[in-house]
């Protein structure tokens, strides 16, 4: 693996930044794969001739990753496929010539991505299938979960799903409802824990008796309200509810809803005993 920085203060503090990782990697009982030996480089020089995939972490800025990948694709081989770490522009927008586009997409981690092992990976239009496929591969076998997008969307699913909580975080406390310790402890203690072992939809699934197409008929109409009050248009249509429903039973039979809210209920305890240790142990 080799990276590249031109700023030296980046290059010169990569090796403490390792050892920070390779210890959280260590503590969450995660694999050391692909991260043991890295080359660090001003400039790219010939390793791009070599290389099956390069990862562009630079400014979220347009004209600064238009300018960076006209220089890749000029300088790269064929073959090599070309991804932005971008949080939120996507590729279309980079290169807007659907040839260009064809060994091109965004590959967007979370932080930190050491531990948070997940990619967003959002082809653009003119993206080849054979790009994707072997971009899958590359991450996967990296220890990465590739979560590949059906088509692109300005800041993709993470933040979107991100700044949706954040909107109405800064509206809630605009308005007096709470204050930001408020706030923050009604994630923390609450949505928080739930949604890291199951997600929105399985919470909501294993929170209703009936499962997710009940919990979608009881709350829904408060949820529609919520957010037309807030301008936003949304319609939970029985097709839609339908659908995710199915996604969900393929998931998880409806048999097994009540084992699966058993294990929540133990997993969710050991994730608060775990998380009140670290409260504890803190010192920041």
């Amino acid at each position: 693996m080799t990276l590249v920085d031109p700023d030296p203060t980046v290059r010169n503090n990569v090796q403490v930044g390792l050892a920070i990782q390779s210890d959280a990697i260590h503590w969450a009982g995660l694999s050391q794969t692909g991260g043991r030996s890295v080359r660090v480089l001003a400039e790219v020089g010939a390793t791009l001739s070599t290389a099956a995939i390069v990862l562009e972490c630079g400014p979220e800025d347009l004209n600064a990753k238009q300018e960076i990948f006209r220089g890749l694709l000029a300088k790269t081989p064929p073959e090599t496929i070309l991804a932005t770490a971008s949080s939120a522009i996507v590729m279309s927008k980079i290169l807007p010539d659907p040839i260009d586009q064809s060994r091109c997409l965004v590959a967007h981690p979370v932080n930190p991505p050491a531990i948070l092992r997940v990619i967003e990976q959002v082809p653009a239009p003119g993206t080849l299938c054979k790009t994707t496929t072997r971009s899958t591969s590359i991450f996967s076998a990296a220890g990465f979960t590739v979560v590949t997008l059906g088509h692109e969307v300005e800041g993709f699913v993470m933040n979107r799903l991100q700044s949706a909580v954040l909107r109405e975080s800064y509206r809630l406390i605009d308005e007096g409802v709470t204050d930001v310790e408020g706030l923050d402890s009604i994630m923390r203690m609450a949505l928080g824990p739930r949604w890291a072992l199951s997600g929105p939809f399985e919470t909501a699934d294993l929170n209703t008796t009936g499962g997710i197409d009940a919990h979608a008929a009881r709350m829904g109409p408060a949820y529609k309200r919520i957010g037309e009050l807030r301008g936003e248009t949304v319609d939970w249509h029985a097709t839609l509810v339908d659908r995710v429903t199915a996604e969900r039973r393929a998931i998880c039979p409806k048999a097994d809803l009540p084992k699966r809210v058993a294990w929540r209920t133990g997993a969710v305890a050991h994730l608060i005993k775990l998380r009140n240790t670290l409260w504890r142990n803190a010192n920041v």
